[in-house]
């Protein structure tokens, strides 16, 4: 009797399976599993390693049928193979199950099954059975880390590919093509060059030589033109594989970085609309402050000239103002304005400007192209147009109309000598300029119309000259600090009392604007009249707190210097009301300042006094304001210590001639000093006395 494989094995003579002793011997000590069937399929001989296959001792095998004691898998997997021998008589073998423990571990076994054969022919079937758990424990962690290798290469969307050891593709990369597009026959050698893209192609082959040569990681990037003939950027990292010493293959991984790669570009773009965008705004902030700043049409429109220069980079800027009376804009700055004739433009005349105001909307022009289609849809002639841009460097427009709650003013006007992309977020920030810019003439407007007002009725309440009185001289000078140019509530006045002598006053109504002007006004008409009454000081200062109490308001500051002084003697008196006190100028160009009480400002209970003021002949008294001696960076006390060294410093010429002393003092006290206050100087001159007097 014989066991037949697939490969026939030698018999061994005096080898019988009915040898128990042998058999047991044998099967006890085997790895396997080994069980033997007779011709009916039931069960003649089993060894204790099958038992662990079945899990039932080996006496209760025997003579019994597989579907008797096995389960279920196990017995169909056990009579198909029996079957199978008995009609063929040919090997059953690989056949693979798994099993369970009672303790709950699974085995994996690989079953074979052979026909045994004597003189007669099939005897029985013998079956041997391996346990190959282990190995399909390694089986499985094996495919597992395969399954992860290639979900992490699918995931970061690798392309490996290997190549010769000089540098050839030998071995197809089927994702590769998949994404070029490019057949087996394309691809191989050294086609996958011809799908990097052209500009990136040099350096890609030139950096692969060298890492061939110099047997380096080959580290690079290039974009691959794709199936769609589009372009995607890949990073490719390829190694050596050496072996003793040798390069036997490379192997490398194309990794498609076109997400990171927009993500990089889409970062850059959004940087760059941010910067852009905080630009703009620091710039609208910069023209908004600088616009509130400027109070005139002629200063609100150098700051808009300037922001075209700095913030818009516009090489021409205009701006021109609205005359509805008229149906024109005239033209508050020109410069660079060539298509227009002389200082005004009539709105039918269609331009940058005049497009602008008419239709309450922006006009861009990017391009001459672009302003010549605008301009022959409002109605422009064709010879004038094609004039214009004969005779202009500019090549795009910027026209926006100032506009305040719906109302047109005028228009402003840039001009580029280069075409210029304007995209919507400059449209934006154009439109916000020109808002403020709106709102800065408007503003500008009703101040030059309120100062205009002011400083009527400012110079209507001074004196157009001052008296010529013999054995006096009178001077003046008002200089206005104001950087608003509002009028003030400085005044000066000089006046001859019925007795001949000349009344003197400096006073300041705290204040700017038509308020302060006109509370000057009622205080200088109230104090002529009482001084022409009664016309000692004191009883000129307790007159006007009387009025002012009955006409001013609680919260309105005056203060104010009065004196009387006799022509030709310079006797006098003096009474002061919250003011300083008046400097007297020697003819030796030494200045003092009247030792007295400076008193409380009109309006305030008080006793009002006067003292004994003389200028004697050749000196020279003046009366001032605050805003000579004080400032934001000097005070008061510093300011008149500060005057009467002044004086010492004027030469002779100077101290003989009041009109010059007053500008000299003047100059010098705001030298250095930025002025912030109206300056309002008076001087009273003794000329000295003569053989003929």
């Amino acid at each position: 009797m014989s066991a037949e494989t697939s490969v026939p094995r030698p018999r061994e003579p005096g080898l019988d399976i009915s040898d128990s002793d042998l058999f047991r011997g044998l099967m006890s000590e085997a790895p396997f599993a080994f069980a033997f069937f007779n011709p009916d399929g039931r069960f003649v001989r089993v060894n204790s390693t099958f038992t662990e296959l079945t899990g039932h001792p080996v006496e209760l095998h025997l003579d019994r049928r597989p579907a008797e004691l096995l389960p279920a898998d196990l017995t169909t997997l056990i009579e198909a193979a029996l079957r199978r021998i008995a009609g063929e008589a040919l090997p059953v073998t690989d056949q693979r199950i798994r099993t369970r423990a009672d303790n709950g571990d699974s085995r994996h076994w690989t079953v074979s099954f052979f026909p045994m054969h004597d003189d007669d022919g099939v005897v029985g079937t013998a079956l041997f059975g391996v346990d190959v758990t282990e190995r399909q424990l390694n089986e499985e962690v094996l495919e597992r880390s395969e399954e992860r290798y290639r979900s992490l290469v699918e995931s970061q969307q690798q392309l490996v590919w290997i190549s010769s050891p000089s540098g050839s593709v030998a071995e197809d990369a089927p994702q590769w093509r998949a994404i070029t597009g490019q057949g087996l026959e394309e691809y191989l050698a050294h086609g996958w060059l011809d799908a990097v893209h052209p500009d990136d192609r040099p350096g890609t082959e030139e950096a692969w030589r060298e890492a061939l040569r110099g047997r380096t990681m080959f580290e690079w990037s290039y974009r691959v033109r794709t199936r769609a003939s589009g372009y995607r950027h890949f990073e490719v990292r390829a190694v050596p594989i050496i072996r003793h010493g040798r390069v036997v293959e490379w192997v490398g991984a194309n990794t498609d970085v076109t997400p990171q790669r927009e993500a990089e570009e889409m970062r850059g773009r959004l940087t760059d609309q941010l910067g852009a965008a905080a630009l703009r705004t620091a710039r609208l902030q910069g023209a908004t402050a600088q616009l509130a700043e400027a109070l005139t049409v002629e200063q609100v429109v150098q700051v808009i000239i300037d922001v075209g220069r700095t913030a818009l980079a516009a090489d021409h800027s205009s701006v021109a103002l609205l005359d509805l009376d008229r149906a024109t804009l005239k033209l508050i700055s020109s410069g660079g304005t060539p298509d227009t004739r002389g200082e005004e433009i009539d709105l039918a005349q269609p331009n940058v400007m005049t497009m602008a105001v008419n239709s309450r909307r922006p006009l861009f022009a990017e391009s001459p192209d672009s302003l010549r289609a605008q301009l022959v849809d409002a109605g422009a002639e064709e010879a004038q147009i094609s004039g214009f841009l004969t005779q202009t460097d500019e090549r795009a427009w910027v026209g926006l109309p100032l506009l305040a709650a719906g109302r047109a003013l005028g228009a402003l006007r840039f001009a580029f000598t280069r075409t210029q992309k304007i995209s919507q977020e400059d449209g934006v920030f154009l439109e916000a300029l020109a808002g403020q810019c709106a709102l800065a003439v408007e503003r500008a407007t009703l101040f030059e119309r309120e100062h205009k007002t002011a400083e009527t009725l400012q110079r209507s309440l001074l004196p157009e000259r001052l008296p010529v009185v013999r054995g006096l001289m009178l001077a003046y000078r008002f200089r206005s600090g104001s950087r608003h140019v509002q009028v003030g509530g400085d005044w000066y006045d000089a006046f001859v009392l019925q007795d001949g002598r000349v009344a003197a006053v400096v006073g300041d109504v705290m204040g700017k604007g038509v308020k302060a002007a006109a509370g000057m006004g009622r205080i200088r008409n109230a104090m002529r009249a009482l001084a022409l009454t009664n016309p000692p000081p004191a009883a000129v200062l307790t007159g006007l707190d009387r009025v002012f109490e009955a006409t001013e308001e609680e919260e309105q500051v005056t203060t104010l210097a009065y004196m009387v002084v006799e022509p030709g003697t310079g006797e006098g008196t003096l009474a002061l009301a919250g003011h300083p006190p008046p400097l007297l100028v020697s003819p030796q160009g030494v200045g003092l300042l009247h030792e007295t009480e400076p008193g409380t400002p009109l309006g305030w209970a008080t006793s009002r006094k006067q003292f004994r003021f003389c200028v004697p002949p050749g000196h020279t008294a003046v009366l001032y304001s605050d805003g000579l001696v004080e400032n934001r960076k000097r005070g008061l006390d510093a300011g008149l210590r500060e005057l009467s060294s002044v004086v010492a410093e004027a030469p002779p010429e100077v101290l003989s001639s009041p009109n010059m002393l007053l500008d000299f003092l003047v100059d010098h006290m705001l030298s250095g000093y930025e002025q912030d206050d109206d300056v309002t100087v008076l001087a009273i001159h003794v000329p000295p006395a003569t053989k003929s007097d």
